[in-house]
């Protein structure tokens, strides 16, 4: 037997709760003449904390607002209200959603709301199978202002689940489900792969003591969030590199950074000196307020503990001898949904007389993933990380308090590309980092002995 995904809707594949759109488009469509006692209120606490008894009661009162009505006196409300819903569906839940597909799996939509409320919604999102709490109809084709079947919440939603299972011939043991709820806990306890997505708070306890998975759909698969709070763990890295940690052994100069969207995607790219490049891109990156998504090395992420910490901080793994298409369509799903995404495109660090030449030469990662998405690219340029961690040192030079280096960065415009040729878009990309270095990068110079085993590993550099 095949297993199948099971998604609930609120709070799982949006951040809210769809109460509020539904109830708005009743409204302006005139279905309902006004709203409940204490709607708002309720719909407020439970995009805030999740489900609460309270909120489940105004859900059963429900009923009572169809009584009496035409079956299809919700209809064009339920359309309106899907439009609606469809714009705030957490990019990476419909991405996931594609994966079970292609994986075979059919894709379920398990949840209290109405049936006859939600059915266009999943239409719309193309799901395979609705379960959904459903209204008693009178034989005359009214709402009656009863339930029937069982009301599709907890231990009422593992039922409907089950028998819908049994009549489809779906193995729970196969199947994924994803919720936010502690009350959904009999349903992700039947499943093989459970799934706690923006959890609450005692589902988060529990998942944690279960080892179950905790995700969130509204920033790219393996990023991490604090639990309950929902803050990122790259922004804690932000505020453990204030430059007041950091002014013992480097300064920064920044600027530019008003350049970098406040909203919507965008790729940064910037040239690469040292491994002391990512705390000089963590000083740009904190004035915005935003995160990002980084392309590192596959090498770098497969090393245990860092690789799962870089991961969790919004690594993506570029795999070069597989071509890179994993990190590319990673990369362009990320920017599709709105975040940022850097990349270096000399790929490494120039080491040895590469380390000194004037003109940088890039990979076209950048300029196709922006022909991809049309994400604007924002070119920065670093400039004196390498006197912080030269790429002859294991480890940044953390003693040198006396005379701490500057560590300048410079931000620019978005490039201006032509989505004809990436290799030209590329020429473009890195002629735009170039201009934001200083005038000594573009100088054609012959580099000192020290100089050249300063930028070689092991400083085991050798004149010929």
């Amino acid at each position: 037997m095949a297993g199948a995904a099971i998604f609930d809707l609120d709070r799982t594949l949006l951040s809210g709760g769809t109460g509020p759109i539904l109830s708005r488009a009743m409204y302006d469509l005139g279905v309902v003449g006004r709203r409940l006692p204490g709607e708002r209120l309720l719909f407020k606490i439970f995009d805030v904390v999740g489900e609460t008894l309270p909120s489940i009661a105004l859900a059963r009162q429900a009923t009572l607002v169809a009584r009496g009505r035409e079956e299809g006196t919700f209809d064009a409300a339920a359309v309106a209200a899907a439009e609606a819903i469809a714009k705030v569906v957490h990019p990476f839940a419909l991405t996931l959603i594609e994966q079970h597909r292609a994986a075979g799996r059919p894709v379920v939509l398990a949840t209290t709301t109405p049936y006859h409320l939600i059915r266009p919604l999943a239409d719309r999102l193309g799901v395979d199978h609705v379960i959904a709490t459903r209204y008693r109809i009178t034989e005359g084709g009214t709402f009656d202002g009863g339930i029937d079947g069982p009301f599709v919440w907890s231990r009422g939603k593992l039922k409907a689940v089950q028998e819908w299972a049994e009549a489809e011939g779906i193995d729970l043991a196969e199947s994924f489900a994803y919720s936010d709820s502690i009350y959904d806990l009999p349903l992700l306890s039947a499943v093989g792969q459970p799934a706690a997505v923006n959890p609450d708070p005692r589902l988060t306890l529990y998942a944690l003591a279960r080892g179950w998975p905790i995700v969130h759909f509204d920033v790219s698969p393996g990023v991490v969030k604090l639990p309950v709070v929902g803050v990122e763990l790259q922004r804690l890295l932000f505020h453990a590199f204030h430059p007041l940690l950091t002014t013992p052994y480097a300064r920064f100069d920044v600027a530019g950074t008003e350049n970098i969207p406040r909203t919507g995607p965008a790729i940064l790219v910037g040239n690469h000196r040292s491994y002391f490049d990512i705390p000089a891109i963590i000083q740009m990156m904190r004035p915005t307020g935003r995160t990002g998504r980084i392309l590192a090395k596959k090498e770098v992420l497969d090393v245990p503990v860092v690789g799962s910490l870089l991961t969790a901080l919004g690594g993506i793994p570029v795999d070069r001898a597989g071509g890179g298409k994993e990190s590319f369509e990673s990369a362009a799903v990320a920017l599709e949904a709105g975040e940022i995404v850097c990349l270096l495109p000399q790929g490494t660090i120039p080491r040895g007389e590469a380390f000194f030449d004037p003109v940088l030469k890039g990979r076209s990662g950048a300029a196709r993933l922006a022909e991809a998405t049309r994400a604007p690219v924002i070119p920065f340029g670093v400039w004196g990380s390498e006197q912080v961690w030269p790429r002859s040192s294991p480890v940044p030079r953390v003693l040198n308090v006396a005379d701490p280096p500057t560590v300048r960065v410079r931000v620019g415009p978005p490039v201006e590309l032509k989505y004809r040729s990436a290799v030209a878009d590329t020429r473009r990309i890195m002629s735009a980092i170039t201009d934001l270095l200083p005038p000594e990068a573009r100088e054609e110079r012959e580099p000192t002995e020290e100089e050249l085993r300063s930028a070689t590993p092991g400083g085991s550099w050798r004149l010929l």
